[in-house]
């Protein structure tokens, strides 16, 4: 007898054996396993995408915020300068003879000042409350220390130079007469 199963064809030509159906499914096994491993890898690019993406989101937004910190810091340092002329002009200002008052250059010249707050206010530039408030070494110098009457220790007594804050920084710290009991 011999084996006819050996000798039999299948329709592309192949010969048909009793393997085949082992070979198959070993096929249909590997496909599956590289399928797996191609989703692992598709899993772990997605992830590696993302993180990607959160980086450059965190970057982004980390040098908007530096940039924004250097133009608030490179204004504040020009605000810083003008100061002293801030304090020049108010101390003008505030020893004007009635003559002086009284003439048309003045009066042209008090517009300088506004000018300079207009400036100061759109930079978000405000003076610091001083007389009359509690000390607050955050806020108030104190160069000098007196006696005060009762109720006035730990309060500012007098204000000696104008503390100015921009938004909710300390530009620069009033300097304060301190009242003490």
């Amino acid at each position: 007898m011999t084996d006819t199963s050996k000798n039999e064809t299948n329709a592309t030509g192949a010969p048909v054996t009793d393997e085949a159906p082992n070979t198959a499914s070993a096929d249909v096994e590997a496909l599956q396993a590289r399928v797996a491993q191609l989703e692992k890898e598709v899993a772990e690019y997605k992830d590696q995408w993302l993180r990607a993406v959160a980086d450059y989101k965190n970057v982004k937004r980390r040098t908007d915020q530096e940039r924004a910190d250097l133009i608030r810091g490179a204004s504040a340092g020009l605000i810083l300068k003008l100061l002293p002329v801030v304090d020049d002009l108010e101390r003008a200002m505030n020893s004007v003879t009635p003559e002086v008052y009284a003439s048309q250059w003045y009066s042209g010249f008090k517009l300088i000042p506004q000018k300079l707050q207009t400036v100061l206010d759109s930079e978000g530039v405000t003076p610091i409350a001083a007389v009359g408030a509690d000390f607050d070494p955050n806020f108030h110098e104190a160069v000098i220390y007196e006696a005060a009457g009762e109720g006035q220790g730990g309060k500012v007594v007098a204000e000696l130079q104008k503390g100015y804050m921009q938004r909710e920084r300390v530009l620069r710290p009033a300097m304060v007469k301190v009242g003490q009991e």
